[in-house]
C-alpha cells in the first residue's frame, strides 16, 4: 500500500510506463527513497556497532552506506541515460543505465572484500561482543525496512522493466539475509565465548560479495548483447502476420540500446505477384504501427514468395519431406528455383537450432547430405542453401 501511495503521489501519469519521462521519474523516486532510508540505517547500525563492539554490525552498516552510493549512481544512471541522441550516439545514451548498475555491482563487491579482511582480523584478534536489547531490536527493525525497500524496488522495476531497479531489489533482499546473520551473532554472543562475531562478519561479507557478483551478471548481459525478451519476439511476429498479404516472417534481429530503445529488423514473406506499390504501402504501415506499439524502431524487409507456380510448390513440398529426416532442421524460407531446362538450382535458407558445437565442418556435411537426398528425386538439380542458426529458439 505504501509503495503504491508513493508512486501515485510523486510520479505524475505513473501508469504511462512507456513514456520515457515517467520511466525516469520511477528511477529518481527509487534512488531518493533508497538514499534516505539507507542513510538512516547506516547511522543506526554504526552507532549500534560501536556500542556493542561488533564488527558484524559495523560491516552491515557500511553495506548500507554502499547502498546509498548505489542509489546515487542509479539516479545519475537514469539522468544520463535520458540524454537525447547526438552525432556520436545516434541511438541515444540508454545503455548508461546498465553501466551505472555495473558500477554499483563493483562497489558492492569492494565493500564485501574489505570486510572479509576486517572480519578475518577479528577472528585472529577477538574482542568480546556486548549484547544489549535495544540495539538488537533496532537491527530487527532495520530488517523490516530492508524487506520493504526490496518490495518497493521490485514493484517499480516490474512496472518499467528496469534491470537497475530489479537489481536494487535483489540487493536489498540480500541485506535482509546479512542483517539476519548479524542479529543471530548478537544473540549467540550471550552464550558463546568463541569469536562468533568475526565468523558471522565473514558470512555477511561473503553474502555481500555474492550479491555484487549476481548484480554484475544481470547488468553486463544487456551490454554484451543478450537475447531479446520472448514476449517481445512473439508479440512482434504475431502483430506482423496480422497485416494483409504477409504470410510469414524470419531473420528477426533486435538490438538493445537501453531500456525502451530497441532497433529491430525482420523479413516478411509476401506473394511475388502482388503490386510492389501496394505491398510497399502495407510494409510502411506495419513498420510505423509496430514501432509505435512496441516502442522500438523496426525495419521490415520484404521477401517475395512464389505461391502459384506448380513446379515451385511441388519441389518445395518434396524438399520439406526430405528435410524431415534431419532432426536438426527446424524450417526453411526464401525458397526459389533458378535456371532453365533440366539443370536448375534449388535456392533456400535452412534454419537449424543454435548449437555452439555445430561447426562449419558440420554445416558442410549437412549440405552434402541434403544434396545427396535431393539428387535421388532430382538428379539434375543442385541445392544451394544458406544455413541460419535460430538464436531466439522460436
Amino acid at each position: 500500500m505504501l509503495s503504491k501511495f508513493l508512486i501515485s503521489k510523486f510520479i505524475k501519469n505513473y501508469k504511462d510506463v512507456n513514456n520515457k519521462k515517467v520511466r525516469d521519474e520511477y528511477g529518481y523516486l527509487g534512488g531518493v527513497v533508497g538514499i534516505i532510508l539507507n542513510l538512516i540505517l547506516f547511522a543506526t547500525k554504526l552507532i549500534i556497532g560501536i556500542i556493542s563492539n561488533s564488527i558484524a554490525v559495523t560491516a552491515d552498516a557500511f553495506n548500507n552506506l554502499s547502498d546509498v552510493a548505489s542509489s546515487v549512481i542509479t539516479i545519475l544512471g537514469f539522468k544520463l541515460a535520458s540524454k537525447p541522441p547526438d552525432r556520436e550516439h545516434p541511438f541515444g545514451h540508454g545503455r548508461l543505465e546498465y553501466v551505472s548498475g555495473l558500477i554499483v555491482s563493483f562497489l558492492v563487491i569492494l565493500v564485501g572484500f574489505e570486510f572479509i579482511k576486517t572480519s578475518f582480523d577479528k577472528i585472529i584478534h577477538p574482542s568480546k561482543v556486548i549484547f544489549t536489547l535495544i540495539p538488537f531490536i533496532l537491527i530487527l527493525i532495520s530488517i523490516g525496512f530492508k524487506i520493504w525497500i526490496s518490495r518497493f524496488n521490485k514493484t517499480m522495476g516490474k512496472a518499467i522493466n528496469s534491470s537497475a531497479l530489479k537489481a536494487s531489489s535483489t540487493d536489498a533482499l540480500t541485506d535482509v539475509y546479512s542483517s539476519s546473520c548479524v542479529a543471530l551473532s548478537l544473540l549467540l554472543s550471550k552464550w558463546v565465548d568463541l569469536p562468533i562475531d568475526g565468523y558471522m562478519g565473514m558470512v555477511v561479507s561473503l553474502i555481500i560479495m555474492y550479491a555484487g557478483y549476481s548484480l554484475i551478471r544481470e547488468t553486463i548481459n544487456p551490454l554484451l548483447g543478450e537475447a531479446p525478451d520472448m514476449d517481445l519476439v512473439n508479440g512482434l511476429k504475431e502483430k506482423l502476420l496480422s497485416y494483409d498479404y504477409i504470410t510469414g516472417s524470419h531473420d528477426l534481429v533486435i538490438h538493445n540500446y537501453g531500456p525502451g530503445r530497441c532497433m529491430g529488423s525482420i523479413h516478411a514473406e509476401v506473394p511475388c505477384d502482388i503490386s510492389i506499390v501496394k505491398i510497399h504501402e502495407i510494409i510502411d504501415k506495419a513498420e510505423k504501427e509496430i514501432s509505435d506499439e512496441f516502442s522500438m524502431y523496426l525495419v521490415i524487409h520484404m521477401d517475395p514468395i512464389n505461391t502459384t507456380d506448380e513446379e515451385v510448390s511441388l519441389c518445395r513440398n518434396e524438399l520439406l519431406d526430405v528435410l524431415k529426416t534431419f532432426s536438426i532442421i527446424k524450417s526453411i524460407h526464401d525458397f526459389r528455383i533458378v535456371g532453365e531446362g533440366e539443370h536448375k538450382n534449388l535456392i533456400f535458407d535452412v534454419v537449424i537450432d543454435f548449437n555452439p558445437r555445430f561447426s562449419e565442418c558440420d554445416e558442410s556435411n549437412l549440405e552434402e547430405d541434403i544434396n545427396k537426398e535431393l539428387k535421388k528425386l532430382y538428379p539434375f538439380y543442385n541445392a544451394v542453401m544458406t544455413i541460419d542458426r535460430d538464436y531466439l529458439g522460436v
